[in-house]
């Protein structure tokens, strides 16, 4: 790689790396994980930067490297170790969103994976149906069914959340 695609690739990534580690926390409920995940995507977006710089949407291009990275380590829970305990997160976060972020961290976690990806994709990306079914190589139609369902699945873990509270 010449030198002034290298200074490309580091402004593309410097710019995006804390929203990429966002949605890779979303997806995987572990920031470890997420810290893992956007490596992966750095290194395989470095190995293909001609490619990701000469498409039409490089975010799509990365995002979608992002999700299927995500999905890929899904099928692959053996490879994986498993904590023994949970560790309290010394993040960033605001203490008054805490509550918030933890009880939709819950929520999500209740939907089946590829369902998780269209949900976060659709309304925390705000992506359009067809964004989203070309992000994750799927029909527009299963991002509508995926969509409805996660919704539905949402509202019901919610509520019956919301009860025991």
């Amino acid at each position: 790689m010449r030198r002034s695609e290298e200074d490309e690739f580091r402004a593309f990534v410097d710019v995006r790396m804390d929203r990429w580690r966002r949605a890779a926390y979303l997806l995987c409920h572990d920031w470890h994980m997420a810290d893992d995940l956007v490596a992966v995507v750095v290194g395989k977006l470095y190995r293909h930067w001609r490619k990701v710089s000469g498409a039409d949407n490089p975010d799509a291009y990365a995002q979608r490297v992002l999700t299927m990275s995500w999905l890929d380590e899904r099928r692959r829970p053996w490879r994986r170790e498993h904590p023994a305990g949970v560790l309290p997160d010394a993040g960033r976060s605001e203490p008054d969103r805490a509550g918030d972020r933890d009880r939709l961290i819950r929520l999500l976690a209740g939907l089946a994976p590829r369902q998780r990806a269209v949900v976060v994709l659709r309304f925390y990306f705000d992506h359009s149906v067809e964004e989203t079914a070309e992000l994750l190589g799927i029909s527009a139609g299963t991002v509508k069914s995926q969509s409805a369902r996660g919704l539905e699945t949402l509202r019901a873990l919610a509520y019956s959340s919301g009860s025991q509270e």
